[in-house]
């Protein structure tokens, strides 16, 4: 799995935290708003992750610690995340009802 750089993701996360204060600042300002989801969306591609507040957190703890630590806890979550989800039911074939059956040769 490749990794961003850590000077990236710092910065990235300091831009996201500070549109963050401003977003809170100032909620109904439509520019503020678009610039704080553009900062998080950024932020997500970058960490590899679907919502922004999860990111930030993904941000902050790899910036605590090594690489191959946060690769070894991001394999344990997603495993976790895949033991959680539901399976989908399986499908149930049906045959035609007797009368309609087609049999090769007339019979």
């Amino acid at each position: 799995m490749l990794l961003p750089a850590k000077a990236e993701v710092a910065r990235q996360l300091r831009r996201y935290r500070a549109w963050e204060r401003v977003m809170l600042a100032a909620p109904n300002d439509r520019t503020v708003r678009t610039t704080f989801e553009d900062s998080g969306y950024t932020l997500c591609v970058l960490m590899g992750k679907r919502c922004a507040r999860e990111a930030a957190d993904a941000a902050e703890r790899y910036l605590r610690t090594n690489q191959i630590a946060y690769l070894q806890e991001q394999q344990i979550t997603c495993l976790q995340e895949k033991n959680e989800r539901p399976r989908p039911a399986t499908a149930v074939r049906r045959r035609p009802p007797t009368a309609e059956r087609r049999y090769p040769a007339g019979r």
